[in-house]
């Protein structure tokens, strides 16, 4: 062997030293490096899913709370709309009660214009009558030549009355 050794260059106990003191470093290596390094990697792994975890459970309820912001607002829409519905509804009926009762007043001023009327009518007419009757009385005085009495008076006041009332 020593002609391989002068050969090659390597002496086989220094290279059975490297060696066992390679798989010595991966021993301890293995022990004191990889298992903390794959124990932190695996922390930060996990402490990553959490977050993951975390973040789909605060998307989905997001989304809970957007759906039922949605689902508020379009029933607060809805309220708004009826209120405002019934509002107009009050409004009309409202407005259909002042028109009814402007009516009714428009109707009474109305009725007792035409009583005011008629009742002016009849007192014009009674104005006429008596002013007719005393020219009547007068008139017939002077034809009879004498005073007329009550019953004469009053029945020749209605004829000269109802002949006024055929001629016009």
């Amino acid at each position: 062997m020593g002609q391989f050794e002068e050969f090659v260059g390597v002496n086989f106990w220094t290279a059975l030293f490297v060696l066992l003191n390679t798989l010595l470093i991966y021993f301890v290596a293995k022990k004191f490096l990889f298992k903390p390094v794959m124990n932190i990697i695996q922390t930060r792994q996990k402490e990553i899913d959490d977050l993951y975890s975390d973040a789909n459970s605060a998307k989905e309820d997001a989304q809970a709370m957007q759906a039922e912001y949605q689902q508020k607002l379009s029933a607060a829409q809805a309220t708004s709309e009826r209120l405002v519905k019934e509002a107009v509804a009050r409004g009309q009926s409202r407005e259909e009660e002042i028109i009814r009762q402007a009516n009714r007043e428009a109707s009474a001023i109305m009725d007792k214009a035409a009583a005011d009327i008629a009742q002016e009518k009849k007192k014009a007419i009674n104005d006429a009558k008596d002013e007719i009757s005393e020219m009547a009385m007068a008139v017939a005085e002077k034809v009879v030549g004498r005073e007329l009495n009550s019953a004469d008076q009053g029945a020749l006041i209605d004829h000269f009355i109802n002949e006024l009332g055929d001629e016009a």
